[in-house]
């Protein structure tokens, strides 16, 4: 599929590898640290760790001939990933901790914590949906032209956004 999201999702989509990729950013590069931070089975932590060289988010790296041992450093790939786990925990912390955040992102000098927000790194406007939406890029199939072009028919215009406005407000005068 060419879409970016489900490109994306096959590299990453499974949890653990996400997980694993966290870890990877906290500093832990070995087998075994991965498996005790994760209480991850070894071969479902071997599958996962092939899976992200594969995907070049990890380069496997020998430590020890003997025994042969490896470590697994994140590719620039991988530490591209890092924006997207911010804006993963923000959410959780915002919608799935009723108890309270168990992690936060804190400014690393004053330890104070941070409120992440996406920007547009030209502007440094929010990215938020009134102002920016998804349309298809220069490499899109005819398909995914298609798709946006039904998108936007969907979406009401301004101007038909201001009359309803003007209508609503008519009715409760």
């Amino acid at each position: 599929m060419a879409c970016p999201i489900a490109r994306s999702l096959e590299r990453v989509g499974e949890w653990w590898s996400i997980l694993i990729i966290r870890d990877a950013l906290h500093g832990l590069t070995r087998f075994d640290e991965f498996q005790k931070s994760l209480n991850i089975a070894p071969n479902m932590l071997t599958r996962r760790l092939n899976a992200l060289v594969d995907a070049g988010l990890l380069e496997r790296r020998r430590y020890s001939e003997r025994p042969p041992r490896y470590e697994y450093i994140l590719t620039q790939r991988g530490r591209d990933f890092r924006p997207v786990l911010i804006a993963m925990a923000a959410w959780g912390n915002r919608h799935f901790a009723p108890e309270g955040a168990s992690v936060v992102l804190v400014n690393k000098k004053t330890r104070r914590r941070a409120d992440p927000v996406l920007i547009d790194r030209k502007s440094g406007r929010p990215l938020n949906e009134d102002d920016f939406v998804f349309a298809a890029g220069p490499a899109a199939s005819e398909r995914t032209r298609r798709r946006y072009a039904l998108i936007e028919q969907k979406k009401p215009s301004a101007a038909s956004m201001s009359s309803a406005l003007a209508r609503g407000r008519k009715r409760r005068a």
